[in-house]
C-alpha cells in the first residue's frame, strides 16, 4: 500500500486534524515525515523526539478513549518552497462536554520531500483563560 502524497501543507494539516478527531493512529502517522528528527509536544507534556516516540505519544492520547472534535481558527502561515509553519488556535471539544474551553495554541511545521509534504513538528500549549471570540476566523491582533 503506497503512502498518500500530500501536495500542500494545508492538505497535511487537514489530514492531521481529521486523524486527531477520529483517534486514528494509522491516519495520524501517515501525515508525519519518516525522518527520525520529528518532534511533538502535547499540552502540559514533555517533548518527544523520533517517529517511534511520536507514535507512542499519540497512541497514549488516543487510548484515553475520549472522542474529540477539533476546529482550528486564526491561522498564521509562513510558507516557502520546502518548509511551512502554521500557527493556529485549536478549539477542542470533548464529546459529552458542553463547556466552552480556552483554545490551545499550536504550531505545525511541514517540510516538502520526495514524497510530498509531511509534518515534522507539532507543538501545542494551553492559552491563558480568555473570553470566547465572537468570530473565530478574525485574526487576533496583539499590541
Amino acid at each position: 500500500m503506497s503512502k498518500r502524497v500530500f501536495t500542500t501543507p494545508k492538505e497535511v494539516e487537514d489530514a492531521f486534524y481529521e486523524a486527531f478527531s477520529r483517534a486514528d493512529i494509522e491516519a495520524m502517522m501517515a501525515v508525519w515525515s519518516e525522518d527520525d528528527e520529528v518532534m511533538c509536544i502535547h499540552p502540559g507534556a514533555p517533548r518527544v523526539v523520533g517517529l517511534a516516540a511520536v507514535r507512542d505519544s499519540w497512541q497514549q492520547l488516543f487510548g484515553s478513549g475520549a472522542r474529540l472534535k477539533i476546529n482550528i481558527s486564526q491561522p498564521v502561515v509562513s510558507s516557502g518552497t520546502m518548509m511551512a509553519i502554521h500557527s493556529v488556535l485549536e478549539h477542542v471539544q470533548v464529546e459529552g462536554d458542553n463547556d466552552l474551553h480556552s483554545p490551545i495554541v499550536a504550531t505545525n511545521v511541514f517540510m516538502r520531500g520526495p514524497l510530498g509534504w509531511r509534518m515534522v513538528a507539532h507543538h501545542a500549549s494551553p492559552t491563558p483563560d480568555m473570553a470566547p471570540l465572537n468570530d473565530p476566523d478574525t485574526p487576533l491582533i496583539v499590541h
